[in-house]
């Protein structure tokens, strides 16, 4: 029997995102209904610049006082789409303290003060759900918190950034260089205004930072992951990687340590094979690929940003905090009792892509051989080609063997010191094999 009296619901922020929840909410208000046991009704929404005309939503619902909106007690879910550390933290917590639970997108605070959220949303009784907080539209935060709880996570590998996906892609299929396929993605509207958030990796460190805490049962803040952008990847990277049977991705790849007892999360551009699903990942969508011991290997894929598609993840969290709400329960918290620690970039064992500037003469392969064997690197492979039109000079290329992290960076920059290395051309970790 369904309840007649409404859930309540205030929304925080009514941008591109915020717009679509409010419309879906509206359009869909009776399925909706149907789907929770009882109707949800939009009670206020707090923006920045109330004069806007915002279609299909009352004005009298528009306010910018937000905290007095969370406040009001009468308010059964928050829907934060605001962004931002703060005011957004500081409103989350409010409304666990005035009796509302949240669904928020906000990755951002998540990855950095996530431990504060959860610990006030267990303290007051309330919910916080954030699936559209990583890849958009894709399910991917409950399947690692419930449908895989029973199960061990071992590594998560994906493609969780739409803007540098299509820059990467556009630049392997057309052969662009950096600067004009991220022109191409301003233009078309995948890439922000400012796109340092994107193309620095500053945002798929966020939702790394997000999935190894929630896959590892462990805290992982935005600080534990290394990050490194694309804005040095070229398009004589993406031919070294069409020779070698790969395409370049910006990855977030999340690992649990061969001995169990730490992990690491990282972003970084990669080579990967043509053969690995994620290499076919093209234009704006995201895909993330998860490998757990029971269920193997599995892969998640869609859109992974948008009004609709980010809307549509707020809406599967907003049902399921509201059926919630109805039984008197909570779902998942915070799940960290592993207490891993997270181990540095440095002790990462990865295989390394260097492309080096040599002089072209008898005895430069041996010289570069015997600096990897210094540090430890095995080679897996060696091209080297000279080039008619440079003044001595030859192209060599190594690919390594798995080895530490650190022991790589060693290499490289015993490398530059060599009288025979004009310059690095590029340095790329190769994953997926």
């Amino acid at each position: 029997m369904m309840r007649t009296r409404p859930l309540k619901v205030a929304l925080l922020g009514c941008g591109v995102v915020g717009s679509e929840v409010a419309r879906i909410m509206t359009t869909h208000a009776d399925d909706l209904a149907a789907r929770i046991g009882a109707p949800v009704e939009l009670a206020g929404v707090a923006v920045r610049r109330p004069s806007k005309v915002r279609e299909g939503i009352d004005p009298a619902l528009v306010t910018t006082d937000a905290t007095a909106l969370v406040k009001r007690g009468d308010i059964d879910v928050v829907i934060e789409v605001i962004g931002g550390i703060e005011p957004a933290r500081t409103l989350i917590t409010t409304a666990f303290e005035h009796g509302a639970s949240v669904v928020s997108a906000n990755k951002a605070l998540l990855a950095e003060d996530g431990a504060t959220l959860y610990a006030a949303a267990e303290q007051h009784g309330r919910d916080l759900y954030f699936e559209a907080a990583v890849a958009g539209a894709i399910p991917l935060i409950r399947p690692l918190r419930e449908s895989l709880a029973g199960d061990k996570v071992n590594r998560v590998l994906g493609i969780v950034n739409g803007t540098t996906n299509f820059i990467l892609d556009k630049m392997e299929r057309s052969g662009a260089g950096y600067s004009e396929a991220l022109d191409e993605a301003t233009a078309l509207g995948y890439a922000e205004a400012d796109p340092t958030a994107d193309v620095e990796g500053f945002d798929a460190a966020a939702k790394a930072a997000i999935l190894a805490g929630i896959a590892f049962h462990t805290r992982v803040r935005l600080d534990d992951v290394h990050r490194e952008g694309l804005t040095e990847v070229t398009a004589a990277d993406m031919a070294s990687a069409k020779r070698m049977g790969c395409t370049v991705k910006l990855l977030a790849i999340c690992e649990r340590a061969a001995d169990g007892q730490s992990v690491t999360a990282r972003v970084h551009p990669a080579m990967i094979p043509l053969s690995h699903p994620l290499a076919s990942v093209r234009e704006a969508y995201n895909a993330v690929f998860v490998e757990s011991e029971a269920a193997g290997q599995l892969m998640f894929y869609g859109p992974g940003a948008g009004g609709a598609p980010t809307a549509s993840a707020v809406l599967g969290d907003l049902v399921a905090v509201c059926r919630n709400k109805l039984a008197g329960a909570t779902g998942p918290g915070e799940s960290a009792y592993t207490q891993l620690p997270v181990s540095p970039m440095g002790d990462v064992v990865t295989r390394y892509h260097i492309s080096l500037d040599v002089a072209d003469k008898p005895g430069v392969l041996a010289q570069v051989a015997t600096v990897f064997a210094e540090h430890g690197v095995s080679i897996d492979t060696v091209r080297q080609q000279g080039r008619p039109d440079s003044d001595g000079e030859a192209s060599l290329v190594v690919v390594t063997h798995r080895a530490p992290d650190a022991a790589l960076s060693g290499t490289v920059e015993a490398l530059r010191k060599l009288d025979t290395v004009r310059g690095v051309a590029s340095i790329m970790r190769v994953e997926g094999e």
